[in-house]
């Protein structure tokens, strides 16, 4: 077949897409899904959100359950966190990883009643999903929750607007979640909510029947501090946050030392090791990575972007992840891989941006502080 002859890829319909256009959404292809970029715009949104509350919608995302007598202990197979601890209603981040110790994906692992409850990113659910059917034994049931929405609201008065909409979310903290309940008593429609979020803000994330995704959102939105925000502030958000987007600042050519994502391998894990590519992560946790992902402050007003190289004078060292103008810190901000000996804070390089040189800082993660609504202390 030629490439004349190859039919076109069909963009998929989010259960809100129609929602989002009548709000005046512009609405971009992402992940294989129409998805809401903007609404009145980046900035207004991005500063909204970390001063009210923002409803995203993330419903592009892989819902997953997995069930079945050892389903915990088989996934610690494929990632560094201690699973088979997890307590109900409390979650984890952690990372699949390839045979080698790749980073093939970062989720959520949340232990239900029903089972592992797994968010994984939309862009490669699908190939994460046959990983785990490959990967898993035969025992384990992994059902793709495709007939659930999911909702992230986040920002500091999320609490406040949530909890008219459903009575009891005040009781969550951090990494924490449950089941409540939404709607008329005579007719509830149950919710799975969580604690969490990417943007740095206290927040949540609901799963929702698809079919009541719009009367959900509608709710939320009819809340004073609540207004829909789109892709490009969720992204601006999350880099301030210090938070890695897969597919630019991870992917299975990086392990989680490289990642600097650590503190995702947990103790017992540590000291069993027993998950794919333990011998090469455990070694770099030893010894150190040969590279890290390191967030930079940017000299001047241009932004540098996913791509540009990173020099220290002529040499190249590394390369941009992620970049942009970060509207709560006032300037340009990235992340990008640079060989250790130039990863300690205060190391000055450079980026290279349209044939010029734009002077680097490297910085400590996050940009800004996290104000999650953690238990007296991290869980």
């Amino acid at each position: 077949m030629s490439d004349e002859e190859l039919e076109p890829i069909e963009i998929l319909e989010l259960p809100l897409g129609d929602w989002h256009r009548a709000r005046g959404a512009r609405m971009v292809e992402f992940a294989g899904y129409h998805m809401p970029i903007q609404y009145e715009g980046i900035m207004a949104e991005h500063l909204w959100t970390r001063e009210n509350a923002g409803l995203f919608d993330v419903s592009h995302m892989g819902q997953l359950m997995l069930s079945g007598e050892g389903a915990a202990d088989a996934l610690e197979k494929l990632v560094p966190g201690d699973i088979s601890a997890l307590k109900e209603g409390r979650m984890r981040y952690s990372l699949l990883l390839d045979e080698d110790g790749g980073i093939l994906d970062d989720l959520m692992v949340t232990a239900t009643p029903m089972g592992l409850y797994v968010v994984v990113n939309g862009a490669v659910k699908w190939d994460d999903i046959g990983f785990l059917r490959e990967y898993l034994p035969d025992e384990i049931t992994i059902n793709h929750m495709d007939d659930r929405a999911l909702l992230a609201l986040q920002g500091p008065k999320a609490v406040d607007a949530l909890l008219r909409v459903v009575p009891g979310v005040d009781a969550l903290f951090f990494m924490e979640a449950g089941s409540f309940f939404w709607g008329p008593k005579s007719d509830p429609e149950p919710l799975w909510i969580s604690r969490s979020g990417y943007t740095g803000e206290d927040g949540f994330e609901i799963s929702v029947p698809a079919s009541h995704a719009k009367a959900l959102a509608d709710a939320l939105c009819a809340q004073a501090e609540v207004k829909p925000i789109g892709l490009g502030a969720r992204d601006s958000l999350r880099l301030e946050a210090g938070l890695p987007l897969y597919g630019h600042d991870m992917n299975p050519e990086f392990d989680p030392v490289e990642a600097n994502a650590s503190f995702a391998i947990s103790k017992r894990r540590r000291e069993e090791g027993g998950f794919n590519g333990a011998d090469r992560i455990l070694k770099a946790l030893a010894q150190g990575p040969a590279q890290k992902l390191v967030g930079f402050a940017v000299n001047g007003k241009m932004p540098v972007r996913e791509g540009a190289p990173v020099y220290a004078q002529d040499g190249q060292v590394g390369s941009i992840t992620s970049g942009g103008f970060a509207p709560s810190v006032g300037a340009p901000i990235a992340m990008g891989y640079v060989a250790s000996q130039h990863t300690p804070v205060g190391t000055k390089l450079e980026a290279e941006v349209r044939g010029k040189r734009v002077v680097l800082t490297v910085a400590a993660l996050p940009f800004i502080p996290h104000h999650y609504h953690r238990r007296g202390k991290a869980l």
